[in-house]
């Protein structure tokens, strides 16, 4: 990278590393990278992040503090699960606050369900938050999403509006129904997860 700039240094340096061919530095192939990618490597990160992503999401639906320290149940975990969770459970305790995490059925009780991979963990939530209160904020937040998405249904149904409304209308009112239609299933899944 410095070769452009200082040229005369960096030829310099070139001709005092080792045994170099004839050719200049100017003239040679920039460096091949030898690594192959690890496969084993690759699978056992992309779970821990699965897992991360699904432990970060479902506190954030259900009103969790980010901080807060879960314990978590996998009853059938797989061999990938089982590695990874004994190899990194420093990283698993720091990126998803999952601790300890057990390889066994989890105790009765309200708890939340969340997958990484094809590994089902389950997450009591008791002492945790409110359960009664969490599902009334969810059922509530659910009812008004379902309201607004019937209703961006309805008017969009409707060919005289279609028609009549301005292009940028019928566009922000098919957005609004997307939107509240994705709404809608995360409210659904979040009041799945709750049980």
């Amino acid at each position: 990278m410095l070769h452009p700039f200082m040229p005369f240094v960096t030829e310099e340096l070139w001709s005092k590393q080792g045994e170099r061919p004839e050719h200049p530095l100017i003239t040679a192939r920039w460096p091949e990278p030898e690594a192959e990618i690890d496969a084993e490597a690759k699978a056992e990160i992309d779970w821990l992040i699965a897992l991360t992503g699904a432990v970060r999401a479902a506190k954030n639906e259900l009103g969790i503090p980010p901080g807060a320290k879960l314990a978590a149940y996998c009853p059938a975990p797989g061999a990938l699960a089982k590695t990874v969770v004994e190899g990194n459970a420093g990283a698993i305790e720091r990126l998803a606050r999952l601790t300890p995490i057990h390889f066994a059925d989890a105790p009765e009780g309200p708890a939340m369900q969340i997958a990484a991979g094809e590994d089902a963990f389950v997450i009591p939530l008791e002492g945790v938050i409110d359960i009664a209160a969490e599902q009334a904020r969810l059922e509530k937040a659910l009812a008004a999403s379902r309201k607004e998405a019937k209703s961006l249904e309805g008017r969009l149904g409707n060919a005289s509006f279609v028609e009549r409304a301005k292009p940028e209308a019928v566009e922000k009112a098919r957005a609004d129904l997307a939107h509240h239609s994705a709404e809608v299933e995360r409210l659904e899944a979040a009041l799945a997860r709750l049980g």
